[in-house]
């Protein structure tokens, strides 16, 4: 028989104050102090730090970002001959490490399939700000990996050629949260 469910206040680590948390939201950021703060399942509320864009406008409600270096190995297959150039490119576009900035927010799967390739092809440059309001967080770092796995499907299913296989293997760095616009 498992433990009944215990509802705990979230308090700042910092100042203690009082954290308004809705239900679907995991990160916040306190209204007193602005330590950023994450709700972990295994470790409960702790510290997160919360990198703010340089770009954002003091008066612009911000969208919150996990970011993390991740690298890709790849193995794909194509119909027919004379194919082989887009796998030459997909082998050398994952060749590299990758920044995977994945949207944290509440947004439809194609919404969140389209900025994640968008930027793993043309990478943000990210400079830290000041900060300003976010949208509520509601991804948790637990779910990255699947969502980047997602993403890279995107990428390999977007190349013009006649995928026949693609197996790879992802290995996603600690992600940072970011606040873009």
């Amino acid at each position: 028989m498992s433990a009944p469910t215990r509802l705990v206040a979230l308090r700042c680590l910092r100042c203690d104050t009082h954290v308004p948390a809705q239900p679907e939201e995991v990160a916040w950021v306190c209204s007193q102090c602005g330590q950023g703060l994450l709700l972990d399942e295994s470790q409960g509320l702790a510290a997160l730090e919360i990198n703010y864009l340089a770009d954002l406008s003091p008066d612009a409600r911000g969208k919150p970002f996990w970011v993390a270096e991740g690298r890709v190995i790849l193995a794909r297959q194509t119909y027919g001959v004379g194919l082989g150039k887009k796998t030459a490119e997909a082998e050398r576009f994952w060749a590299q490490g990758r920044q995977f900035l994945i949207p944290a927010y509440a947004c439809p799967l194609d919404d969140l399939l389209t900025l994640g390739v968008q930027w793993l092809e043309k990478p943000l440059e990210l400079r830290s700000g000041a900060p300003v309001a976010f949208e509520p967080v509601t991804l948790s770092p637990a779910d990255l990996h699947a969502l980047g796995e997602f993403i890279v499907l995107a990428v390999e299913a977007g190349r013009a050629d006649n995928l026949r296989t693609v197996e790879f293997s992802l290995n996603l760095g600690t992600p940072a949260m970011w606040i873009l616009p």
